[in-house]
């Protein structure tokens, strides 16, 4: 019983210490940020630290974003509205990928005549860059949020495809001839045995395919929306408004990181909370 106790203590010490961590690393960026801008330093790649706004200032405008009554313009207290349209777009085309991208890649990773039939065409689109889409989406479907679900859809599709894809070919064959052994046949091997044990791979591209899904958002949001974080972005870069451009980034990352950390909990608590899913 004291060395359960002990055990769980120095898992929360160990918690803490990486959390402090990783606050420690993020103070360092702003500290190394505000001293660029006020040194104007010029780094790799040509980046002039002078033309970015100082933190302080980015702060003031973050609150104003959420809270208003700094400045009183149209951004005013808009966050949640913005967050909200964007947060609804990204779950759709992740939930469609989701939805699409697991269920085919248990079926190619588990019968080689499926694989083969879709294998070419997997990989004949996946290198095309959701960039090049955009022309083509505008004038198939047109500008507005089907246009923006669509883009985050296949940008988080093969993500997902190819981490379920290898994580169901990894699955030990006698894990599946155990599976039969124990009564279990036909869609109950790949309902019981291999998606189970492929967990660890479909979480992994699950998170990849939710965090481009944010990436994606910006290019998405870009034309012909008028509310969304990236809508707000591409209007802050159109008047030269790097301030407000920083805020949106930094909202994105936010909500990236949030909605990553719920994706994990909630399939830890779906899936017995497996350890690789918990990481």
């Amino acid at each position: 019983m004291a060395s359960l106790t002990a055990g769980r203590r120095g898992g929360r010490t160990d918690a803490a210490l990486r959390a402090a961590l990783g606050v420690g690393v993020l103070l360092l960026i702003v500290l190394l940020w505000d001293l660029g801008v006020r040194g104007q330093w010029v780094l790799v790649f040509g980046i002039k630290m002078a033309f970015l706004p100082p933190p302080v200032e980015v702060a003031r405008l973050l609150w104003d974003f959420a809270f208003g009554g700094l400045y009183d313009d149209a951004y005013s207290a808009a966050l949640w509205e913005h967050l909200g349209a964007s947060t609804s777009r990204v779950l759709a085309g992740f939930g469609l990928a989701t939805a699409i991208g697991v269920p085919l890649g248990v079926l190619m990773g588990r019968f080689v005549w499926v694989n083969a039939a879709l294998d070419p065409a997997v990989n004949l689109f996946r290198p095309i860059p959701a960039t090049a889409w955009v022309p083509l989406v505008l004038l198939i479907i047109g500008f507005g949020n089907q246009a923006t679900v669509f883009l985050i859809t296949l940008s988080a599709f093969f993500p997902i495809l190819l981490n379920t894809l290898a994580a169901v070919k990894e699955v030990p064959p006698r894990m599946v001839e155990a599976g039969r052994m124990l009564g279990t046949s036909g869609w109950g091997i790949l309902l019981k045995v291999v998606v189970p044990a492929a967990t660890p791979g479909i979480v992994s591209g699950l998170r990849i395919g939710l965090g481009l899904a944010w990436v994606i958002l910006v290019l998405g949001e870009a034309n012909g929306i008028d509310t969304g974080l990236g809508a707000m972005i591409t209007l802050a870069r159109e008047q030269v408004r790097t301030d407000r451009v920083v805020v949106g980034m930094i909202v994105i990352g936010l909500a990236g990181f949030l909605s990553d950390r719920v994706l994990v909990r909630g399939l830890g608590l779906l899936f017995g909370r497996r350890p690789l899913v918990r990481a």
